[in-house]
């Protein structure tokens, strides 16, 4: 890893108070609530856009995903950290993605928004911080067993890094020209609920390419920087994390958007126990992935095609948890996402214990 001012100790800081305050600056733009940037709901946006499940509330092709995939390339570009490569258990990477996804969507956000959320006075994020913590926690315990899922390989050929700005240039054609494949056919975008409520395109795009070249830069991670400080005793990316709050909470305050309370939070439940027992799983799921959804997205851009198949595993089990009635609801998760959540921990602990690092 190259150094820059942004791997420092005021780099990461700032680093984490520029994206927080940008995260929470958007919902005053118009994107949802104590969700400015959420890897996760944004990625179920997308998967409603392009038709792989039919919830008309959430589908619209989120342009910050696009601009954090643009961002970040330029910035790995600039400091030749461009370095395409894979191969490490793809399979397992792609259902550690899917279930990281079940259990984002029966919370109602990703370890970003439950940032977010926490820093505009929403007490049902800090029972998902605390599924993360715990989640983390068990990660770092298969960690030091030697979990491993295996080395990747560089490519010889450089191309196949370039599909993640590929595709996220087609995206954003697609969004742009608003082009309908069939009467009843995608492209979708929501007419009401959250994937309506929109900031406007150039903003999202110009906001979300700084915080892709940032996050890039500096190596901000949620997860790591949660699982890091608590479990090891490293402060580094704990400081950006800490930062990131902070920053959103003065936005928020200056806005006129921070309520502390547990009822009547944007886009929320209030069921304590699968409010941490789904973030369990999403904490536990990144960590075994080695990154949170924002890292993950940031190192396909890198040219990692085994963080392009996470991500490939979340856009899908976005479609399954809306198309199974999985994601939850203000009113709260439902029995099949409670037990879709179950499913996730047991596979993650399974390949927790079974994936280790071979020594020869």
């Amino acid at each position: 890893m190259k150094k820059s001012f942004f791997t420092s100790s005021a780099g990461i800081i700032l680093a984490g108070a520029i994206i927080g305050a940008l995260a929470a600056w958007l919902s005053v733009m118009g994107n949802p609530a104590n969700m400015g940037i959420c890897i996760a709901c944004f990625t179920r946006d997308l998967a409603g856009a392009l038709g792989l499940h039919r919830a008309a509330a959430v589908q619209y092709i989120r342009p910050e995903i696009i601009g954090i995939v643009i961002g970040a390339t330029i910035s790995s570009a600039l400091s030749k950290e461009f370095v395409p490569k894979g191969g490490s258990s793809p399979a397992i990477r792609f259902f550690l993605g899917f279930f990281a996804m079940i259990g984002a969507l029966v919370f109602l956000g990703c370890p970003w928004r439950t940032l977010l959320r926490i820093a505009g006075g929403d007490i049902n994020g800090i029972f998902g911080l605390i599924g993360i913590i715990i989640g983390g926690g068990i990660g770092v315990f298969f960690w030091k067993q030697n979990y491993s899922l295996g080395a990747s390989k560089n490519y010889n050929n450089k191309l196949v890094g370039l599909l993640p700005i590929v595709i996220s240039l087609i995206l954003l054609a697609l969004l742009l020209s608003k082009i309908k494949f069939s009467e009843n056919g995608a492209i979708f975008f929501s007419e009401s609920g959250p994937g309506s409520m929109r900031a406007p395109i150039m903003i999202s795009l110009i906001v979300s390419i700084i915080i892709g070249f940032i996050a890039q830069k500096s190596r901000f991670c949620t997860v790591g920087g949660i699982r890091d400080g608590i479990f090891m005793k490293d402060f580094h990316m704990t400081k950006g994390v800490v930062a990131f709050i902070v920053a959103a909470i003065i936005v928020n305050v200056a806005t006129s958007r921070f309520n502390i309370s547990m009822e009547n939070q944007p886009i929320a439940h209030t069921n304590i126990l699968w409010n941490i027992v789904s973030m369990i799983l999403t904490g536990l799921a990144f960590t075994l992935g080695a990154g949170c959804p924002g890292r993950q997205l940031i190192q396909s851009a890198e040219g990692n095609m085994d963080s392009l198949i996470f991500i490939l595993g979340m856009l899908v089990g976005a479609g399954f948890s809306h198309n199974f009635n999985l994601a939850s609801s203000t009113a709260g998760p439902t029995p099949f996402g409670m037990w879709a959540v179950i499913i996730g921990l047991i596979f993650c602990i399974i390949i927790g214990f079974t994936m280790k690092e071979i020594n020869n």
